[in-house]
């Protein structure tokens, strides 16, 4: 991995049940060596710190459906056991391993999850100008399909993660500037909505609203939840490596890649950006594991 992409900021998201707040804050605390505390308000947060001073949360979500199992069945259980699981600012270099971790130890002291449980990473949006969020605009239109598939996200979340719409594209074309660029994100809503939190625009498989309004972060939101560490680092590299090329590009294209062959379109994709070699293998597995076709050969092993 490139040294920009390893260093670039980003944090995590991940909803889960089947263990209560409480229990995953004192996991995550016990991990660093810290102390777990309730912090309240609306959300119900309570937080640990870690080693770095940092916080982690784990709040409150009314969209998880709640289950706890007992006697090896899961049933509804009440909404303590609403568990959204929100990072600090981490970097692939320094944190990934932390991170997974973490997901190791929820999962083996009972953390779940199912179709109302989505992952969500924010990357820093420090660096973008308008032409590198026109290109991750382009990026991510040209390839929503292909990543729809790849991630298999659950019919029950799609409205949470909807695909870039052709029209939106056209406005970004000529968006030169930021605030072109905003104005074409909110063209058809209601000036005085636009600083909502849970403004409609923000349910897009790539999220600005949280760039404009929020912790000037670009998110991505089509990810379904997972406590399997390696799958979430897959979602994390994805992440990162869509923002570099979106930074790092001079021009990315909205037209859709050839589909006859899956496979071969995401391997090379991620060969382009520079998701290559041992260090990535897993995740690539992972990328492609759902989708069509064979990944070494376009239209087939040669003769």
């Amino acid at each position: 991995m490139k040294e920009s992409m390893a260093n670039r900021r980003f944090g995590i998201e991940i909803e889960m049940t089947g263990i209560t707040r409480t229990r995953a804050a004192e996991i995550i605390a016990e991990y660093f060596g810290t102390r777990a505390e309730y912090a309240g308000g609306y959300y119900r947060k309570h937080t640990a710190k870690d080693s770095n001073g940092r916080t982690w949360t784990v709040m409150y979500d009314g969209s998880i459906s709640c289950k706890k199992r007992i006697n090896g069945t899961y049933i509804p259980a009440g909404e303590e056991y609403s568990v959204e699981l929100v990072s600090p600012i981490l970097t692939y270099a320094e944190d990934m391993g932390d991170l997974q971790e973490i997901i190791r130890r929820l999962r083996k002291a009972g953390a779940t999850t199912n179709s109302s449980c989505g992952i969500h990473v924010h990357l820093d949006g420090a660096d973008h100008t308008a032409r590198s969020i026109r290109n991750f605009v382009n990026i991510i239109a040209a390839r929503g399909d292909l990543l729809y598939k790849a991630l298999q996200i659950d019919p029950a979340r799609a409205r949470f993660c909807r695909q870039l719409s052709e029209d939106l594209v056209r406005r970004m074309k000529n968006a030169t500037t930021m605030d072109k660029i905003r104005r074409a994100w909110y063209a058809g809503y209601r000036y005085e909505e636009q600083s909502y939190h849970y403004h409609g625009s923000r349910y897009h498989l790539l999220n600005l609203h949280s760039f404009f309004n929020g912790n000037h972060t670009v998110e991505i939101r089509g990810y379904n939840s997972t406590l399997h560490a390696g799958k979430v680092r897959a979602y994390v590299v994805l992440a990162l490596a869509m923002n570099e090329q979106a930074l790092t590009q001079k021009s990315a294209s909205a037209k859709k890649p050839q589909t006859e062959n899956e496979k071969f379109a995401m391997r090379t994709w991620m060969n382009r950006m520079g998701l290559i070699g041992d260090e990535f293998a897993a995740c690539r597995e992972h990328l492609c594991k759902h989708l069509n076709g064979c990944a070494a050969w376009r239209f087939g092993r040669a003769a």
